[in-house]
């Protein structure tokens, strides 16, 4: 049997053609999205006045246009890269755009204003990344019930490829495991997956499952059998994944080339300095400085909300370990009673839900994040960046093992990784996994990322307390 027909046939409706028609979907609302930000950001800088005819043919021709270049950027195979990769490329894509409005209006001689252009390229980012938000949101809640998940064999039967199979069982990342295709050397245990084999056999193993995508365990196979997986593959029109034996880390620093017959991969280093830490450093005192001027109108009513609710000082310090082991002055509005210092600590980043020290006030300053507001005193001092891990007490460091000391090679940040991945309601040891992760593949896009995922995860109150 031809393994297309299998693969089809198997399904009813295959999994490809559902992407497909979420590509389409996808398409579609740019569009909307793109036209409508035009006009936003038309009507915000010249309100409802007519007879400016040098914008119909942007709104004619830029929004189609801005689909295309997103086809360029691939930014429709949402199946095939993370969220923080999608939101460098949409970042990419729509500044690639406005420069191809810029640079047509200055060869046409079209008069633009140049705040419109402004207007149009941050309305673009913010409506569809929250657009991207609420599909990824959907396609979460359709994997979960089974759609939007290719039938999947997984090629190889070591210990690599048994945690690919209970990753695929706890996880809904878009694979259901079908079956395993055992190999010679392999014998670990597959969580009741059936074996369908050898390997010689893949492609009546494809017809025989209605296999979709075959995800290689990479330490399991050899350069040769390589070659038959993606043979295979053609034929049959299905997806494959090649697990790489490396840490996770962001695709962007990766790229593949070939040697001696096989494909390796070259792993960009990220190191905070020279021209990078500089670019943090400017994206940190611009940013840190207008998020503190235009969030000063709130601090008032704050500190009059401190003072009412308990006694003490609207402020509080604390020393905290920053960079390279440095001490500094760490500001936040109090959030506590004044005697809470006394209480000790039970651990690294102690946090009670339920802590008897919270004032009323301090209970909803946390809940929104407000208590925060003060260190971007820190930021634009020096003492901390907008993006990076918290800056922990001396006497937890003390306690600290020596992987957990790499956590201090950068500024600790007021937001980072661990903040939007669960904020107050992981372990330790998770919150420097991550931080070493963030600390690993550092760029201005992530950091970008990184913020923008902490407005919804502080306005949802994601475990902060």
């Amino acid at each position: 049997m031809d393994p297309r027909t299998a693969v089809r046939d198997a399904r009813g409706r295959s999994v490809a053609a559902e992407y497909r028609r979420l590509s389409a979907l996808l398409a579609a609302a740019d569009y909307l999205l793109i036209l409508a930000s035009f006009l936003l950001a038309y009507l915000i800088r010249f309100g409802t006045s007519p007879g400016r005819f040098a914008f119909l043919p942007v709104l004619v021709f830029a929004p189609p246009v801005f689909v295309a270049v997103f086809a360029a950027f691939r930014l429709y195979s949402v199946q095939r890269f993370s969220q923080a990769e999608e939101f460098r490329r949409v970042f990419y894509a729509v500044t690639a755009g406005i420069t191809g409005i810029v640079t047509a209006s200055f060869w046409t001689k079209a008069q633009l204003s140049r705040l419109w252009i402004g207007y149009s390229w941050v309305l673009c980012l913010v409506l569809l990344m929250v657009a991207r938000r609420l599909w990824h949101h959907y396609l979460w809640r359709a994997r979960s019930r089974g759609r939007f998940s290719y039938r999947t064999l997984i090629v190889g039967s070591n210990d690599e490829a048994a945690h690919l199979a209970g990753v695929m069982a706890a996880v809904p990342g878009g694979y259901t495991p079908v079956g395993f295709v055992p190999i010679e050397g392999g014998a670990a245990h597959m969580r009741n997956l059936e074996a369908v084999g050898p390997l010689d056999d893949l492609g009546k193993a494809v017809s025989d499952t209605g296999a979709e995508c075959l995800f290689v365990a990479s330490s399991a196979l050899r350069p040769h059998d390589m070659a038959l997986v993606s043979k295979v593959a053609r034929l049959a029109q299905a997806e494959v994944r090649v697990s790489a034996n490396i840490p996770e880390m962001i695709s962007t620093r990766l790229s593949a080339q070939p040697f001696g017959g096989v494909m390796a991969f070259s792993v960009w280093p990220v190191r905070l300095t020279g021209i990078q830490a500089a670019t943090k450093r400017t994206f940190d005192l611009v940013f840190g400085t207008l998020l503190g001027l235009s969030s000063f109108v709130l601090w008032p009513a704050i500190a009059a909300a401190i003072k009412v609710d308990s006694r003490g000082p609207v402020m509080y310090r604390q020393m905290r370990v920053g960079r390279r082991g440095r001490v500094f002055a760490f500001l936040k509005f109090r959030t506590m009673v004044v005697e809470a210092d006394a209480r000790p600590s039970t651990g690294p980043l102690f946090k009670d839900r339920d802590d008897p020290r919270i004032t009323r006030a301090g209970r909803v300053l946390r809940r929104w994040s407000l208590d925060e507001l003060p260190q971007l005193f820190n930021v634009v001092r020096g003492d901390m960046s907008l993006v990076g891990p918290r800056p922990p007490l001396p006497a937890e460091v003390d306690h600290y093992e020596d992987w957990q000391r790499d956590r201090l090679e950068v500024r600790p940040g007021i937001t980072g990784l661990w903040q939007v991945s669960g904020r107050s309601a992981l372990s330790f040891d998770d919150y420097v996994r991550l931080d070493l992760f963030y600390i690993e593949n550092w760029s201005l896009a992530y950091d970008l990322y990184l913020l923008a995922k902490t407005v919804p995860a502080v306005l949802l109150g994601k475990g902060a307390f």
